[in-house]
């Protein structure tokens, strides 16, 4: 799902949904304005945005499809301007009239017909221009291969399983952190009635989760404690067979040839019989209580002081497992991520440009905001090319525009983004009206949220309470940080929202429309003119309008 496709879907959806309420039918009949043309127009949408995740991973391989999908974006904009100009004049005509004259106008419908004849035509014409441009957009995404099933290609992006070994001396920063982690799995107080505890290791993409995993599993104290360890890298697909076939094969040292998932858990129940094992299941995704029960099955035969690691960026991960209370991971410190920069580039002092790189290099590290794959993958492309001119570059640029083959952080943070649900997508694609660094409260943003159509209530929850549950869930995720500064509030981190600037293509454009809209918003009130100041008593509204014409400004 693009941002944009994100943040207007929900908009289009509160617009359509509108646009079929009975008063506002009323007037798009008096206006000549054919249902029938606006069903076409959903239709035509919808059929093309089926097929936008698809779209949206494809894109990076086929230039084609980022051209398809920029003529879907302006005519969706067009769509949205056309939809909000007929939901904003129903609603003016509405208010100005009182409910008896309105609906005798209505019935005879001289008002409209006298100062609408130019605006229905127009109206009309236009709306068919832009289903005419959605249904040749439409042809376009059978020729270009796109598909509406749920296959994803994330085997396009070379992500390779890790393992548990590592080269301990490339190794910075972390060892305070593997102390109370290698405390927490020797701990008895950690001792389960259920033959084995579950310990996560939280934090977002890039910040060093798999290495301090690794750094645990090949401790001394680990291996005197623990009678069986094994590794399984378990990625986005949580498939049972796999992660046993591998917890077999690490534990044993062995290889094993057999698929059938009986054979594997009968040999894996062998080997944990009665004893005390440690397991690492990185980078693990699922929140589903069935695979994860099929998984733990050989797990129960074992001693009750057992231990398993998982490393997830998502928390929800984590409470169907029913772990311990997670192990959040937090940033490394700028003299730690100099010291790993370092180790890839300037390591030999003496030359001439020395000074000058090391100068550079720091400020180059700072942009790294303490993640340690963004510093290894900086430092092992600057190793190349010991330049001052090239390494100044570099400092101004946006990391995130390098070459796609030399930037490990896009992919892994583009996963997290993935992986999200659309409604979490919206909220999350709209905190690019933020400027960086910017502290927001959680209740202005869920307010926002509501604003833009993004939040609606569920079967006795109100809106306010889904929104919360939404911001939640990205706090969860480790897309939101509380502030340093001031508890009550949050903060993106500076990378993921560089990431999620340099995601959105044509970012001007898209962060001037949002805040279009967002001053539209407030211009809607002030058409409802006399119901205005009555509306405006209610010390949300106010308050409400206030916080949209605060955080316009962001946009333009």
């Amino acid at each position: 799902m693009v941002w944009w496709e994100a943040v207007l879907s929900p908009a289009l959806q509160v617009l359509f949904d509108k646009l079929a309420s009975g008063d506002i039918l009323e007037l798009l009949r008096g206006w000549n304005i054919n249902n029938l043309l606006l069903e076409k127009l959903k239709i035509a949408y919808f059929t093309c945005t089926v097929v936008i995740d698809d779209a949206e991973e494809k894109q990076y391989y086929n230039p084609a499809i980022q051209t398809w999908l920029d003529m879907l974006r302006d005519a969706v904009y067009e769509a949205e301007d056309a939809l909000d100009i007929l939901a904003t004049e129903a609603l003016r005509c509405k208010v100005e009239l009182s409910p008896q004259r309105f609906s005798n106008q209505v019935k005879n419908w001289n008002f409209s017909a006298t100062n609408f004849r130019s605006f229905d035509e127009g109206m009309t014409i236009k709306i068919e221009n832009i289903i005419d441009k959605l249904e040749f957009i439409a042809k376009q995404k059978d020729i270009l291969g796109l598909e509406t099933s749920g296959k994803r290609i994330y085997g396009m992006i070379n992500r390779i399983p890790t393992t548990p070994l590592l080269v301990e001396s490339c190794i910075y920063g972390r060892e305070n952190e593997k102390e109370e982690i290698i405390k927490l799995l020797l701990d008895d107080n950690g001792t389960s009635d259920h033959g084995f505890s579950v310990i996560p290791i939280l934090g977002m993409g890039g910040i060093g989760k798999t290495t301090l995993a690794q750094l645990v599993y090949s401790d001394k104290k680990i291996d005197e404690a623990f009678d069986v360890k094994a590794w399984a890298c378990v990625s986005d697909d949580f498939n049972v067979v796999n992660i046993t076939k591998a917890l077999v094969e690490s534990s044993t040292a062995k290889p094993c040839d057999t698929m059938n998932l009986e054979i594997l858990q009968r040999g894996l129940k062998h080997v944990l019989n009665r004893k005390r094992f440690l397991i690492v299941l990185d980078d693990v995704w699922n929140e589903g209580f069935e695979n994860w029960n099929e998984l733990s099955i050989p797990f129960m035969v074992a001693d009750p002081q057992s231990r398993i690691i998982i490393t997830t960026r998502n928390e929800g991960a984590v409470t169907v497992m029913k772990a311990l209370p997670p192990y959040r991971l937090k940033e490394m410190s700028d003299p730690q991520c100099w010291l790993l920069f370092l180790q890839y580039t300037l390591k030999v002092e003496g030359s001439e440009e020395y000074s000058t790189l090391k100068q550079i290099g720091r400020e180059i590290v700072k942009k790294c905001k303490g993640l340690p794959l963004a510093v290894k993958m900086l430092g092992a492309l600057l190793a190349s090319k010991l330049d001052i001119v090239y390494w100044n570059q570099v400092l101004r640029s946006n990391i995130w525009y390098l070459p796609q083959k030399e930037n490990a952080i896009l992919p892994s943070l583009r996963l997290s983004y993935h992986h999200l649900p659309l409604n979490l997508k919206r909220c999350f694609a709209y905190c690019s009206i933020f400027p960086k660094g910017y502290e927001f409260e959680r209740k202005n943003l869920v307010l926002l949220w509501m604003a833009e159509g993004f939040v609606q209530p569920g079967e006795n929850i109100n809106m306010e309470e889904v929104g919360n549950d939404y911001f939640s869930e990205l706090l969860s995720r480790s897309f939101f940080q509380e502030s340093m500064v001031n508890r009550t509030c949050f903060v993106m981190h500076d990378l993921i929202m560089i990431w999620l600037g340099a995601y959105q293509e044509n970012i001007v454009f898209n962060k001037r429309r949002i805040g279009k809209q967002i001053i539209l918003k407030v211009m809607k009130k002030l058409v409802t003119s006399h119901t205005f100041a009555t509306n405006m008593m209610s010390t949300k509204n106010l308050n409400h309008c206030m916080m949209i014409c605060h955080y316009a400004p962001f946009c333009l």
